[in-house]
This record gives structure tokens, C-alpha cells and sequence, in this order.
């Protein structure tokens, strides 16, 4: 048997305030939040909340954990984010309103849009319509 990707474990200053943020981003709920001991918050979709026992392809959890250094360079694994009832356009600039900023990352002319999250992480927005 493979693996299963199931989790997507996200370094970050403040890992509350991002959680509320992708939540937002992906309709996703907070499933485990632990900030006062050990500052890791994981949120996943409220559709499969059994995620990794369930068989077959599920929505991986996102889980942000405190540390103390700050991001300082392009980072080398990125979320691609599939608007699916709304246009491009519609949707980055929904995502420019939780909080995200424009980014150039030396993309050039593209089909998708980059930005970053609150605290500077790199996201693609692509211009297809995915359910």
C-alpha cells in the first residue's frame, strides 16, 4: 500500500491567527487547537472529519505550529488554491480581503495569481474552475 498525503504541517508566528485565515481561504474548521502549551492549531474540512482513517483520497489537514524564527526566503513547497464558484479575479480578490498581499516571486505573465498569506507564505491562485 502507499502513503496517503494527509497533513500539510505549516511553521508560523502565530499559528491562531493563520489557522482563522486559511479557514477562511478553504472553508475549513479548527479540529485540534493547542496554543497555550505548545502553540499548534490544525484545521481540516468540516465534509471529512475523520480524515486519515477514512479510506481513499481525503482533504488534507493543514496544521500550524509556533516557531520562533520568521520566514526569509521563497518558499520551495507552495498551496495551489482552485476557485470553484467564482471566477479568478472574484476570488483573489476575496482572498486580498481576509488578509492576503500580491506577490511577485519572478512568475512573469501567468495564467495564475501569486500571493502570500499574513505571514508572507506563497500561494498560487489558478484561473480554472475545479469543484
Amino acid at each position: 500500500m502507499a502513503g496517503k498525503f494527509t497533513e500539510l504541517a505549516i511553521d508560523c508566528s502565530d499559528p491562531a491567527a493563520l489557522a482563522r485565515f486559511w479557514c477562511a481561504v478553504l472553508d475549513y474548521e479548527v479540529l485540534e487547537e493547542d496554543e497555550e502549551e505548545e502553540g499548534v492549531v490544525s484545521i481540516g474540512s468540516p465534509a471529512v472529519p475523520e480524515g486519515k482513517s477514512r479510506p481513499g483520497p481525503v482533504p488534507p489537514t493543514l496544521t500550524f505550529a509556533r516557531v520562533p524564527e520568521g520566514k526569509t526566503v521563497k518558499n520551495r513547497l507552495h498551496i495551489d488554491i482552485n476557485p470553484t464558484d467564482r471566477e479568478q479575479a472574484d476570488e483573489v480578490e476575496r482572498l486580498l480581503a481576509l488578509g492576503a498581499r500580491r506577490a511577485d516571486v519572478g512568475q512573469g505573465e501567468t495564467r495564475w495569481t501569486v500571493l502570500t498569506d499574513p505571514e508572507g507564505n506563497e500561494f498560487c491562485v489558478l484561473a480554472t474552475r475545479c469543484p
